[in-house]
């Protein structure tokens, strides 16, 4: 066994994973930054993540291998990072790599650094052990960055004054109060969303296909603004069911145990990069529960159903949080735990239940995974394998489930790819988001009780004197937590509000959004940082406001800050949310279909969000709530508070059930309906509340 470098003391399993490498690795912080510059070494900073394929490679071809690892031990100082506990570093390394070789980055992330000022002067992402494909061997390389950090001070120097001022070139402006907010950028997100469009296969562009839960929310959206319009955009609705239809029926979707891996290398949703990924699934079970809701199709029922089963059974800890991901390698091969061998697959199955099977799911084709196996993609639909089988589609469908069931029970005896089982704030917070929403769409109260559990773990957990922190593994919380764990966690218990009522939940939502406000704020540019005032002082502190792999940190916050602001009747926080639009506009201009969540911040500026506050005995509101639930509403809010609720905010605690007496006696179920600032009279019957719903359509005025 080999000795333990500095690593074996984090938290992290893809640190610990390298704890015993024979590279001398530090964790970012002050040891490192403080032995590079003492002794006027370079730092060799690389940044990856557990269920990442390709840092697996260059660790074992590289960082495992002792001539390679004495090198960089020699000639640098050497750091890892897991870009999960510190997107921070990843966000500005990521983007000065793509300053530096006008190329976009990636995972694992390889940079060097200046000793002074941590600022990088060459870097790229996998590097081999031996020259292939036209790059270096990664020892060469070593060699030669040394080589050029000694002889050329002078030039380094040079162009790292020029990537500091790219970086602040790249800043966004300030805001402008004087701008007047409009439609155009939903109206320019729209059309462009069409122009690259996949009619067959459903998704934007070609391969590789990523999901963008945000956009088919988006595309959601737009249809449901025109739903009561003469000629409302179906186009919008058929783009987004058609693309949450082909990557549930391809293999982007796991078809045996649920739930969705992080992106497809093909333009047909057929073969994925097999890492699943928490922040995914939280994002697509949001997305699936709203489609079923919308459209009323069992199929995206199914599929929220399935994904929420598997978050739960295989992601959620003991103590409640969820595990940030499952690998992509079992064994040391990608995607080993989810191929099939056909005759395997033909050896478990009677013989009529194969047929179908295989003719739904492409076994009685090719194989579709490096020529020799195949993963499930349903080739056919339910009907056609189910005359092709001579079957009936509903015996059909039996017969695909229990050979399903079957075939999940032979994978769980195999080797399963690696779990990383940190805790991390904001992926915790998509994940209770989705299994809120899924828990009001398919009525599923144990949906709500795991998203409950993992809130109460987070709370109990990261929430420390009033402030969050970022990660936790093994009763172990750290790192001081970011813009996306604050505005993430907001929404979700906003989102987990609406499926029951506890109290205190929202007095938690309204201390995240006065933290955002205390340390987060740019007050004079308008927006949100990502990091707080009082964080580890990095070369750039970052700003923006487009999604990535997760929702804009930005455009949750102004979503959430006008929710609440016109909820609790707080000008502070409206006035917020409008300097962050503001400070988005350019980008919201130029690339629209880019900043699919500040366009329903937007949405919900233009036109102010509704709220349904219904008070009275908990067993009436709870039927009112159900009743008013079935509709697909995206813009509006609905809290079902009980008789006997504390605590509540004074624009909540003024809305009184019907009736009720000075001695505090439960009243009648009342229903309060407000539009932005403006709240109804008390509505006392269910009938004349669903009447004026109806009534409104929920659907956003035209524009002149």
């Amino acid at each position: 066994m080999s000795v333990p470098n500095r690593l074996v003391g984090e938290t992290s399993p893809y640190l610990l994973q390298h704890a015993h490498d024979p590279v001398d690795w530090y964790p970012w912080g002050p040891e490192a930054l403080a032995k590079a510059r003492a002794e006027g070494k370079p730092i060799l900073l690389s940044i990856g993540y557990s269920a990442c394929h390709w840092c697996h490679v260059m660790a074992h071809e590289s960082f495992a291998d002792p001539a390679t690892a004495a090198l960089m031990n020699e000639l640098f100082v050497s750091v890892k990072v897991d870009r999960e506990e510190r997107p921070d570093l990843d966000r500005i390394y990521q983007l000065a790599h793509q300053m530096l070789t006008q190329r976009g980055g990636g995972w694992p992330l390889t940079m060097f650094l200046a000793p002074g000022d941590q600022r990088p002067f060459f870097g790229g992402t996998y590097f081999p052990k031996e020259p292939r494909h036209g790059m270096p061997a990664f020892g060469d390389l070593l060699r030669r960055v040394a080589r050029y950090h000694r002889e050329r001070g002078a030039e380094i120097r040079e162009q790292n004054a020029a990537l500091a001022q790219a970086f602040d070139e790249v800043a966004p402006s300030p805001a402008d109060p004087a701008q007047v907010l409009d439609a155009r950028p939903l109206e320019l997100a729209r059309s462009t969303l069409e122009t690259t469009f996949d009619r067959e296969s459903g998704g934007f562009g070609g391969a590789p296909k990523f999901p963008a839960a945000t956009t088919l929310e988006r595309l959601l959206r737009d249809w449901h603004a025109t739903a009561g319009r003469a000629e409302p955009d179906l186009q919008a609705l058929f783009m987004a069911t058609l693309t949450l239809t082909r990557m549930a029926e391809g293999g982007l979707y796991d078809q045996l145990g649920g739930g969705f891996c992080r992106y497809s290398v093909d333009a047909w949703w057929m073969i994925p990069h097999f890492e699943k990924m928490l922040y995914d699934n939280g994002a697509l079970l949001a997305v699936y529960a709203q489609a079923a809701v919308a459209t009323g199709d069992p199929f995206f029922a199914r599929v929220a159903a399935e994904t929420a089963d598997w978050m739960v059974r295989d992601l959620q800890l003991p103590e409640g949080g969820f595990a940030s991901s499952y690998d992509a390698d079992s064994e040391g091969h990608e995607g080993r735990f989810y191929v099939w061998q056909r005759d395997a697959v033909r050896a478990a199955l009677p013989a009529d239940d194969y047929a179908v099977f295989a003719a739904r799911f492409g076994l009685d084709r090719e194989p579709n995974f490096e020529s020799r196996d195949w993963h499930l993609h349903a080739f056919e639909s339910l009907a056609d394998a189910a005359a092709k089988a001579g079957l009936g589609v509903d015996d059909a469908q039996r017969r695909i489930d229990a050979a399903r069931a079957t075939l999940l029970a032979l994978r769980h005896r195999r080797s399963w790819p690696a779990r990383d089982d940190k805790v991390l704030t904001s992926w915790n917070a998509l994940a209770i988001r989705g299994l809120a929403r899924a828990a009001r769409a398919l009525r599923r109260p144990d949906l709500a009780e795991a998203a409950t559990r993992a809130l109460d773990f987070v709370r109990g957990t990261l929430w420390r004197d009033g402030r969050l922190l970022a990660t936790a593994r093994d009763g172990r919380a750290r790192l001081p937590a970011y813009l996306d764990d604050h505005a993430f966690l907001a929404d979700a218990v906003l989102e987990l509000a609406q499926v029951r009522w506890r109290d205190g939940e929202l007095g938690f939502a309204c201390e995240l959004v006065e933290v955002l406000l205390a340390h987060f704020e740019d007050r004079d540019g308008g927006g949100f940082f990502f990091t707080a005032d009082d964080h580890e002082a990095l070369f750039h502190r970052s700003k923006g406001f487009g999604d990535e792999a997760t929702p804009s940190g930005n455009g949750v916050a102004a979503g959430v800050l006008q929710r609440l602001g016109y909820l609790l009747g707080e000008p502070r926080w409206l006035a917020a949310a409008e300097r962050t639009l503001q400070a988005a506009w350019p980008a919201l201009l130029k690339w629209p279909h880019a900043h699919t969540t500040m366009l329903a911040a937007l949405e919900e500026y233009l036109h102010p969000p509704q709220a349904v506050v219904l008070r009275g005995a908990a067993g009436a509101i709870g039927r009112w709530r159900d009743d008013i639930d079935r509709l697909y509403a995206p813009r509006r809010l609905l809290l079902a508070i009980p008789d006997g609720a504390a605590g509540l905010p004074p624009a909540l605690a003024a809305k009184v059930p019907a009736g009720r007496g000075r001695d505090g006696a439960a009243g009648r179920a009342v229903a309060y309906l407000c539009e932005g600032a403006q709240c109804s009279p008390p509505i006392d019957t269910l009938p004349e509340l669903v009447r004026r719903l109806r009534l409104q359509l929920d659907t956003p005025p035209t524009e002149d």
